[in-house]
């Protein structure tokens, strides 16, 4: 089964009939439609799969599908045009440009918790390169990935775009074979799996993963707007978010009062019991659910704590005090579990975020824009967030991805179309005027050596279009400019001489 569609793929793709733009929009269309059209369908596999709210769905996963759309439909032909560049005196008449060019047959691997988000925005980017792909979702958001191997064949090309389900044994299948790319979200530990398998083929990889994002809150800072806005991304989605803040750094002396606006806001939020709220989402299946209790044990709650197996229900949970070496703070939390750390000052809490892995997102909450600057030079992460939480992520003109452990490459936008295209160095010129390269043939003299070093030393140029019109009329009114300098000092030596010559007649 994942042997013959990846087969269909490639003999679809080298067909050649995913290359035009015609046939790119065609199909970006197609998938708008899709999700228009099917938005109750999508909302309702949501609701079984993690208990998301059917305001929620619009607003985390399917406004963001279709601003990428709109986005790739709009700039396509831009996106996809040869990219002129500088040149030097050597390649001055040549025609020299960056084309983007499609890499071949993709895997896209999805997660669970964002199961339409985080596998179609790769797809739009990989239909906007011209690739075909295969799709993989996560088996553990079972209802969509049933509904999206149901709804994609009837909307896409079913052989360029074809969707492979199941689990671990198909996803390690899908990785035998070769593919051009693969795009990969999920965890660490399956993402080093990934970039193994791709290691056999030479396959280039984007892997989007995760890891312990920090938020640092300032003491001078709006505390209780601070709090508000880490509430929201921590708990939505039932902490079960890549970006969400993973743990709170302050110091001491507002950690009592971090505590308590948290509280106010989750009781605003979802009410004296969040397992009765619409708005308050469940964790993804027991495995995850168990994981995420052994990390609470040993701990007593600050607010929440409350819990039910048979819903894989969790409270919104804060714990504070919490030690820096303990093992909640060594692994990725994914779940609706906020520890609170406590360092002296800002020096302290930038020494704890560098001596750990490279996180996906960093989050600051600080009025003082010296110190805000201070701590994004002198920390680095995949992304930040400054006085918010997960916001850059909605922008798709920024590049969204990690760094080291948090993973590699970027998407989103223009982002996604470039990295699921090869920039191909193409140059084009004449087999005329041969007298110019002669300075490089053999046999090689003094003369021929330096006229080469000359060249080759020449600063690059930019022709582009505009530059060009600028340096023509520039030149132009220089070559005017020295031209009339030259008639004014011509006229002026003449009426020179002219008065020379009638003093010395009337002499």
């Amino acid at each position: 089964m994942e042997r013959q569609s990846v087969q269909r793929a490639r003999e679809a793709f080298l067909s050649g009939r995913a290359r035009p733009l015609e046939f790119r929009l065609q199909q970006l269309h197609a998938l708008q439609r899709m999700i228009t059209e099917k938005e109750a369908e999508i909302a309702t596999a949501l609701k079984q799969d993690i208990n998301r709210s059917q305001y929620d769905t619009p607003l985390l996963e399917l406004i963001g599908i279709e601003n990428e759309v709109k986005l790739a439909i709009k700039k396509l032909a831009q996106w996809a045009a040869p990219r002129p560049v500088e040149k030097n005196l050597l390649t001055i008449s040549d025609e020299v440009y960056i084309q983007p060019e499609p890499l071949g047959v993709v895997l896209i691997i999805g997660a669970w918790n964002y199961p339409w988000a985080l596998t179609l925005l790769p797809l739009i980017g990989a239909i906007a390169a011209g690739n075909a792909a295969v799709v993989k979702p996560s088996e553990l958001s079972e209802c969509s990935s049933l509904l999206l191997r149901a709804l994609l064949p009837r909307y896409l090309d079913k052989d360029l775009y074809p969707v492979v389900t199941g689990g671990a044994a198909e996803t390690q299948q899908l990785l035998r074979l070769r593919f051009d790319h693969i795009f990969y979200t999920g965890g660490s530990t399956a993402g080093k799996l990934v970039m193994e398998a791709a290691a056999r083929h030479l396959t280039p990889v984007t892997l989007e993963l995760g890891g312990k994002s920090p938020c640092y809150i300032d003491k001078d800072c709006d505390v209780r707007t601070a709090c508000r806005r880490i509430t929201w991304g921590k708990f939505v989605n039932c902490g079960q978010t890549c970006i969400a803040p993973d743990y709170i750094l302050c110091e001491p002396c507002i950690q009592g009062r971090v505590v308590e606006c948290i509280r106010q806001t989750l009781l605003e939020f979802y009410g004296a019991d969040p397992k009765c709220s619409p708005d308050y989402g469940r964790i993804i299946n027991q495995r995850h659910f168990h994981r995420v209790m052994s990390l609470m044990e040993g701990y007593t709650p600050v607010v929440g704590g409350q819990s039910d197996s048979s819903q894989c229900y969790i409270a919104p949970t804060v714990l504070k005090d919490v030690p820096p070496h303990s093992r909640l703070m060594q692994e990725e939390i994914f779940g609706p579990v906020l520890p609170i750390v406590t360092v002296s000052d800002m020096d302290d809490a930038i020494s704890f975020i560098n001596e750990r892995d490279k996180p996906l997102a960093l989050y600051i909450f600080c009025s003082d824009k010296k110190a805000v600057k201070r701590m994004i030079e002198e920390t680095t992460s995949g992304g930040v967030t400054v006085n918010d939480v997960m916001m850059h992520y909605t922008l798709n003109s920024l590049p969204f991805g990690g760094v080291g452990q948090s993973g590699m490459g970027r998407y989103h936008g223009k982002h996604t179309f470039d990295q699921l295209s090869h920039q191909r160095a193409c140059l084009i010129r004449s087999l005329n005027m041969e007298s110019v390269n002669l300075a490089r043939y053999p046999p090689q003299d003094r003369r021929r050596a330096r006229r080469a070093h000359m060249a080759l030393r020449s600063p690059l140029i930019d022709t582009s279009k505009r530059t060009l019109v600028w340096a023509i009329a520039a030149t132009i009114l220089g070559a005017g400019l020295l031209i009339t300098l030259l008639v004014i000092l011509l006229i002026a030596s003449g009426l020179n001489c002219t008065c020379w010559y009638w003093r010395g007649f009337y002499n």
